[in-house]
């Protein structure tokens, strides 16, 4: 099956690069031009578990391909999937779908044959209607069925996840498109999850997943606090309620917040369309607002184990949103790190791969160090903001004897307490 994916990024990458590998001709579409150079000379332009083998295999069977030419490849593809960007407005905190429409008017004129045209991008529920208007006025003879795909790969894991769906959700009711799209994802096995819903069901499901995990989040932070002032012990709290079938132990992790392209985005974009429909999505408001003040919180918390040393040195370990991506938007680290500027110390951090994003967002306003090593020496506070096992790797012992003052904050909870107290360590941990 021929397939062009419109956009380059955290999506669509390794949905291209996974569809390759399925036996699909793919050409993924940018108009990035020097980022298609790179990708065409084999270069990857962002960091992913698991995907630099099949990048570099599927290159050079000639099944993945990259252009800037939507005339090129659009007209001949069975399967056109959109997968750019809809970032917040800096306002509503809406989904802008500046790009997506900008998009379709670009490819509608050049459709010939019958076409599924994918939205694999996160959008509000209504855009594959609006998608429709613009394909009727722009080319009212497109055969095209206009299908919801949304994307369920958790960054860092996308590989994995691709080849290991929970499910694929199909929104559409054009048997046509189901039929497409079955063979799409038949190489995958014949227990492949399908779910074959509405296009507005399908529309609202990624939101509402990533709203309610968003909320798994915010809860389990605020048990923390909880946690701390009485007593109790979150991770031993969190085993226990994560052995209940109906919960679940994943995103009960408690620590800094949520962060990412994903979690802020959509959460602030499901909360505006509850209010443009007129519905008071009061979870997801009180998830927003939380989340928001529990950055801060640890910023304080860190500010707080310094603040009566002369000029001290802190060392921040770990930049990325999370640990196995070199992702930096909307990164609770940078965040707090943002938070930090403004007081009296020297700011050193670094992290295993994300270096290159921190820095366009934080400039030179802290230092940055070549290892965690280089980071702690001779630091009065270390604070873990990435849960990087790298880091639980490290030789503490040459980090305490490295330090000026051995106080630990583990902010992600990755150490053992017990251990690290043992070694000299002044270790504080959330909850």
């Amino acid at each position: 099956m021929k397939v062009a994916i419109i956009g380059t990024g955290y999506v669509g990458l390794p949905t291209g690069v996974g569809l390759a590998e399925l036996g699909h001709e793919v050409v993924c579409i940018d108009k990035n031009e020097e980022k298609i150079k790179k990708l065409q000379k084999g270069q990857l332009t962002l960091f992913e578990v698991g995907i630099e083998e099949l990048f570099q295999k599927n290159i050079a069977s000639g099944r993945l391909t990259f252009s800037t030419r939507l005339q090129e490849h659009i007209p001949g593809a069975d399967l056109v999937i959109l997968a750019v960007g809809t970032p917040p407005h800096p306002v509503t905190k809406e989904a802008d779908l500046s790009y997506i429409y900008a998009a379709v008017e670009e490819i509608a004129p050049l459709l010939k044959d019958y076409t599924v045209l994918a939205t694999k991008s996160t959008v509000p529920v209504g855009t594959g209607d609006k998608i429709e208007a613009i394909l009727a006025k722009t080319n009212k003879d497109a055969q095209v069925d206009v299908v919801s795909l949304p994307e369920f790969l958790r960054e860092g894991f996308a590989i994995h996840d691709f080849f290991h769906p929970d499910r694929i959700v199909i929104g559409t009711k054009s048997q046509k498109a189901i039929k497409l799209l079955t063979e799409l994802y038949r190489p995958l096995g014949e227990d492949i999850p399908l779910l074959i819903v509405s296009r507005r069901s399908s529309e609202t499901i990624k939101y509402a997943s990533n709203a309610f995990l968003a909320v798994k989040i915010h809860y389990i932070n605020e048990m923390a606090n909880f946690c701390e002032k009485t007593g109790a012990d979150i991770s031993e709290v969190a085993r226990g309620m994560g052995s209940d079938s109906r919960i679940g132990p994943k995103f009960l992790q408690a620590g800094p917040g949520y962060g990412g392209s994903c979690f802020p985005k959509d959460t602030n974009a499901m909360a505006y369309m509850g209010r443009q429909a007129g519905i008071n999505l009061s979870l997801i408001e009180a998830t927003i607002y939380g989340n928001d003040a529990r950055k801060q919180q640890i910023s304080t918390r860190i500010a707080e184990a310094v603040k009566d040393l002369p000029h001290p040195k802190v060392a921040l370990l770990g930049l990325a949103f999370k640990g196995g991506t070199d992702d930096c938007r909307e990164s609770p680290a940078i965040q707090i790190i943002q938070n930090l500027i403004g007081i009296d110390a020297d700011l050193v951090a670094f992290d295993p791969k994300a270096m290159d994003q921190a820095k366009i967002l934080l400039g030179d306003k802290i230092k940055y160090a070549d290892s965690a090593y280089e980071a702690v020496k001779g630091a009065d506070a270390v604070a873990i903001l990435t849960e990087w096992t790298d880091f639980k790797a490290l030789d503490w012992d040459k980090i305490k004897s490295l330090m000026r003052t051995p106080h630990l904050l583990d902010l992600r909870n990755l150490l053992d307490k017990s251990t690290m107290i043992a070694k000299g360590f002044r270790y504080q941990k959330i909850g």
